[in-house]
C-alpha cells in the first residue's frame, strides 16, 4: 500500500539556531515573544559535554553546564541575530509595561530585564535561594493589570529518576508597572504537589497509570525503557472569558492550570485551578464538575508531551500546539531500537488544534512532521503576529543524537491561521 503524504501547514522553516556539534551539544527549550513594535525574541538553552568548549555565560544545574541564549529578529522571523548568553534554562521571554524580561531557572528562579527593547540586559538576578525549580517555556497570561506565569518547584527529593510526582505548579503574579527583578514584587500562589493531591490507588477506569509504577521509584517497562511515577509538569495557564463556560468566574480572579499529564498513556492533560482572594493571596486547588466530582484529567490531543496554549482575542479561540502520537499501543519491548523512550513518547509530529473551551478540540492541521525516529519536531512554543502564528520548535534532523537531544531550533509560520477555523 502506498502511504499518503500529509499536507502540512508550515513545513518550510527557518533555522534559528544549530548545534555546533550534535554529538555533544543539544538544543532545548524554545520560547518566543513578540514586542509591540514587531520585534521577535527567541530564547533557547543548550547543554552537553561539548558546552565546555564554548564561551559565554553559563550556569551549573545538577552538576551539568547549561547556557541560555537570546536571539532577535526584526524581519518577521526570516533572519536571526544572537544577542545574549545567560546562565539559566527553561527561559521565557515576555513584555511587561515598558520592560522586557526573561524568566527561567538554574535550580533557583532567575530573571533578567531589558528597558530598551532587548538591546541591552541587566545582570541575572535570583528570585529564590536554595530551591529546585523546573518548567518549559509555556504561555504567559495578562489580566487585572498583572502578568501571570507558572513555574514549577520540586517539593521533595526522595524520588529516584524523573521526579514529576513531586512537582508543584506555582502561579506567579507581578504587576505590569512593577520592577519584576525584585522578589517582593511577585506574589506566589500556594503549592499543590501532585502526589499529595492525587491518590493513585483511587484512580480507575481511565487506565492511569498505564504502566505499573512505584511511589518513589522508576520502573523498567522494557529493557532500557523506564516509567517514572505519574505526575504533572510543563504547565500552561488559561482563563475562561465565556460567561456560558461552567468554569467562568465573572470576577476575573480564577485561573486554570493545564499541565502535561505524565501517565504512560496519551491524550490527557492534568488540570487544577488558582483562585485569587481579596487580600491578594492565591490558592491552588483541584477543580470539580457539576456533579461535585473532582476532575484531574481532561481530553487534550498530545497532552502526554509538552504543549503550548494561547488565547486569541480576535477569534475568541484557544489554540493548542502539541505532539501527535500514532503508535502508543506498541509494546515497549517491540519498539525500534532508535525510537526514544516509551511508546507514548513520540516526537515527530507537531499538530495544531483550536477550541472554544479547552475541552473540545478541533483539528486545524499538521504544522510539521518528520518520518525518521531519530529526527524530531516537538516541545514547541508559539506567538500570534497579526494574521500569522509563529511556531518555534525544538527540532532534529539526520545529524541529531536522538529525537530527544535535537540539534536545531526551527521557526515555522502558519499564515492566516484563523482561516483554519471551521
Amino acid at each position: 500500500m502506498v502511504k499518503r503524504v500529509a499536507q502540512t501547514l508550515a513545513e518550510k522553516w527557518v533555522t534559528v539556531y544549530q548545534s555546533p556539534d550534535p554529538s555533544s551539544i543539544a538544543c532545548y527549550s524554545p520560547g518566543i515573544a513578540r514586542l509591540p513594535g514587531g520585534r521577535l525574541l527567541a530564547t533557547i538553552d543548550i547543554t552537553g559535554m561539548g558546552l565546555e568548549q564554548l564561551g559565554g555565560s553559563k550556569g551549573i544545574r545538577n552538576g551539568k553546564e547549561i547556557q541560555g541564549k537570546l536571539l532577535i529578529s526584526d524581519d518577521g522571523g526570516q533572519t536571526w541575530q544572537q544577542q545574549l548568553d545567560f546562565p539559566f534554562m527553561h527561559a521565557r521571554p515576555f513584555a511587561c509595561g515598558s520592560n522586557i524580561y526573561i524568566l527561567g531557572h538554574c535550580q533557583d528562579l532567575m530573571i533578567i530585564q531589558s528597558g530598551d527593547g532587548g538591546n541591552t540586559w541587566s545582570e541575572p538576578i535570583k528570585l529564590t535561594i536554595g530551591e529546585q525549580w523546573h518548567q518549559a517555556p509555556c504561555n504567559v497570561h495578562y489580566a487585572n493589570g498583572c502578568v501571570y506565569i507558572v513555574m514549577e518547584r520540586f517539593a521533595a527529593s526522595d524520588v529516584s529518576g524523573w521526579p514529576v510526582s513531586v512537582i508543584a505548579p506555582v502561579t506567579m503574579r507581578g504587576r505590569m508597572d512593577a520592577d519584576l527583578t525584585i522578589r517582593e514584587n511577585w506574589t506566589f500562589a500556594s503549592e499543590l504537589v501532585f502526589r499529595n493531591a492525587v491518590a493513585v490507588s483511587e484512580l480507575d477506569y481511565f487506565g492511569v497509570p498505564f504502566f505499573p509504577t512505584l511511589p518513589k521509584e522508576t520502573m523498567e517497562v522494557a529493557q532500557g525503557r523506564h516509567c517514572a511515577p505519574i505526575g504533572w509538569l510543563e504547565t500552561n495557564l488559561v482563563q475562561f472569558q465565556d460567561p456560558n463556560h461552567y468554569w467562568h468566574d465573572p470576577s476575573g480572579h480564577t485561573f486554570h492550570l493545564w499541565s502535561r499529564a505524565h501517565t504512560g498513556g496519551t491524550g490527557y492533560a492534568a488540570i487544577a485551578k488558582v483562585v485569587e482572594h481579596e487580600d491578594g493571596s492565591m490558592t491552588t486547588m483541584l477543580e470539580t464538575v457539576p456533579s461535585g466530582k473532582t476532575i484531574l484529567y481532561v481530553p487534550c490531543p498530545g497532552g502526554q508531551m509538552k504543549f503550548h496554549i494561547v488565547y486569541d482575542d480576535v477569534s475568541q479561540m484557544f489554540w493548542l500546539l502539541s505532539t501527535q502520537a500514532t503508535d502508543s499501543m506498541t509494546r515497549a519491548e517491540l519498539l525500534p531500537k532508535d525510537r526514544y523512550g516509551l511508546p507514548n513518547n513520540e516526537r515527530q509530529r507537531l499538530q495544531l488544534h483550536f477550541s472554544r473551551n479547552c475541552i473540545d478540540w478541533c483539528f486545524a492541521g499538521m504544522v510539521a512532521m518528520v518520518a525518521d525516529n531519530k529526527q524530531s519536531r516537538h516541545y514547541a512554543s508559539m506567538v500570534i503576529d497579526g494574521e500569522n502564528l509563529h511556531i518555534l520548535s525544538r527540532s532534529g534532523d539526520e545529524h541529531a543524537k536522538n529525537a530527544h537531544d535535537g540539534n536545531l531550533i526551527t521557526l515555522h509560520t502558519v499564515s492566516n491561521f484563523r482561516g483554519l477555523i471551521y
